[in-house]
C-alpha cells in the first residue's frame, strides 16, 4: 500500500493510496476538524480520473464540515472516495480501505455513501474501529438514508411556507432528480403528503418501480430540469444548478438531498436574482450526519434523541433565510457565513506565551 500526500491549502489532510494486492485507488480528505472529528461517507464511483476525484472529494468533505457546523454535530468535515465502478467490489478492496482510514488515527471517521453499504463497511471495520452507520441490531444507527429523507421533506415543508406561505405538501408538484436510497424515501413521504411527483433517474427502472407502487410520474432528465414546477429536488451528484441550467428552470424553490448542488456558490445569487428560493444543501440533507452522530453521544445511539435533532432542520433554513433578509445576500451566502461563524466560534483561543518575570 503506498500513501501519497496532496497539499491542498485550506484542508487539513488529504492523502491518495494505490494498493497492488487489491486494486484500491482511493482519496480521502479531512477538511476541518475544529469542531470534532472528521466525519463523512465512502463514495465509490468510475471517476475519469484522479483529478476528477480530487475535485469531488475535497468539495463533498468542505460541505461536510459546513452540514455538521450548522446542524451542531459536534463533528468535523471530511470524505473519502474509491476510483471505480461498483462491479469492481471485492473484499480486499474494502480490507485496505480500512487499513487507509485507520492511517488517519480517527481524524476521519467513514459512513455510508453513493455505492457504499453497510456491508461494505462491516468488511472495513475488520481493519478499523473508526466506522459508524452499521445495522441497529449491533447497536449503531443504520441506513442514514431514511433519516436524511425526513430532514428533506421537513425542509421542503419549510420552503413552501417561505415561498408561498402555507407548508402543506398537497397538491403540490415536485420534480425529483435521482430516485436512489435518498430520492425514493422522499418520494414516498411526498406522495403520502399529497403532492404531485415526477421524477427521473439514469436507471429508468428504479422510476417505474416508484410509478407502479405509489403513482409517481416518470420522467426524462432533460424534463425534470426544465419542468413548471413548485419545487425542484437535486437527489443526484452534485453541479446540477450551474451556469448552463440555471435558464431553464422554472420552479419556485429548489430542495433536495444532492451534496453540492451549486457548481459555484455565486450561482446562488443568480438563484435570488430570479426569484427561485434555494434551500442550501449541506442544511437541509443533514439529517443522515445527524442520525449518525448520534452514536457518538454519551450513553450510545438513541432514535428519539435523533429524530428530534432531526426536526430542527427547518429552523435552521429559517435562520438562514432571516440571515439571506437582512444582509441582502442569497440564501447560499447566508448559509456559508453562518457556517463560518460557528467554526470561527468554535476554534480555540490562540496560546500566548507568558512573559517570563524579570530577574
Amino acid at each position: 500500500m503506498h500513501i501519497t500526500e496532496i497539499p491542498v491549502e485550506g484542508y487539513e489532510r488529504v492523502a491518495a493510496v494505490r494498493d497492488e494486492r487489491s486494486g484500491l485507488h482511493a482519496i480521502i480528505a479531512v477538511h476541518n476538524t475544529t469542531l470534532g472529528p472528521a466525519l463523512g461517507g465512502l463514495r465509490m464511483w468510475p471517476y475519469d480520473s484522479e483529478a476528477d476525484a480530487l475535485f469531488d472529494v475535497q468539495r463533498l468533505a468542505r460541505g461536510m464540515t459546513f452540514k455538521s457546523a450548522i446542524a451542531q454535530t459536534g463533528l468535523g468535515g471530511g470524505k473519502s472516495v474509491i476510483i471505480g465502478s461498483p462491479e469492481q467490489k471485492t473484499e480486499a478492496l474494502y480490507l485496505a480501505m480500512g487499513r487507509f482510514i485507520d492511517s488517519f488515527g480517527g481524524r476521519y471517521i467513514v459512513a455510508e455513501d453513493v455505492n457504499t453499504t453497510i456491508a461494505d463497511l462491516q468488511v472495513v471495520r475488520r481493519e478499523t474501529a473508526h466506522v459508524t452507520g452499521l445495522s441497529k441490531t449491533d447497536g449503531f444507527s443504520g441506513n442514514p438514508s431514511p433519516y436524511t429523507a425526513k430532514g428533506c421533506v421537513l425542509g421542503i415543508e419549510a420552503c413552501l411556507e417561505r415561498a408561498f406561505g402555507d407548508p402543506s405538501l398537497d397538491g403540490r408538484k415536485i420534480a425529483i432528480q435521482g430516485v436512489g436510497a435518498v430520492g425514493s424515501a422522499m418520494a414516498r413521504e411526498l406522495v403520502e403528503g399529497g403532492a404531485e411527483v415526477w421524477a427521473a433517474d439514469l436507471r429508468p427502472q428504479s422510476v417505474e418501480t416508484l410509478a407502479d407502487e405509489i403513482g409517481i410520474h416518470p420522467a426524462t432528465e432533460e424534463q425534470i430540469l426544465t419542468m413548471d414546477c413548485d419545487v425542484f429536488a437535486p437527489c443526484a451528484l452534485g453541479g446540477i444548478v450551474n451556469d448552463a441550467t440555471i435558464s431553464g428552470l422554472r420552479c419556485k424553490v429548489i430542495a433536495g438531498c444532492a451534496n453540492n448542488q451549486l457548481l459555484d456558490r455565486r450561482n446562488g445569487e443568480e438563484l435570488r436574482a430570479r426569484g427561485i428560493l434555494y434551500a442550501p444543501d449541506y442544511v437541509i440533507n443533514a439529517g443522515g450526519i445527524i442520525n449518525i452522530g448520534c452514536e457518538l453521544l454519551p450513553g450510545g445511539y438513541d432514535e428519539q434523541v435523533s429524530l428530534e435533532k432531526i426536526r430542527r432542520i427547518p429552523d435552521a433554513l429559517c435562520d438562514i433565510f432571516r440571515i439571506s433578509d437582512e444582509r441582502d445576500i442569497s440564501t447560499a451566502e447566508a448559509a456559508f457565513l453562518l457556517a463560518q461563524e460557528i467554526l470561527v466560534a468554535g476554534k480555540p483561543a490562540p496560546t500566548v506565551p507568558r512573559e517570563s518575570p524579570a530577574s
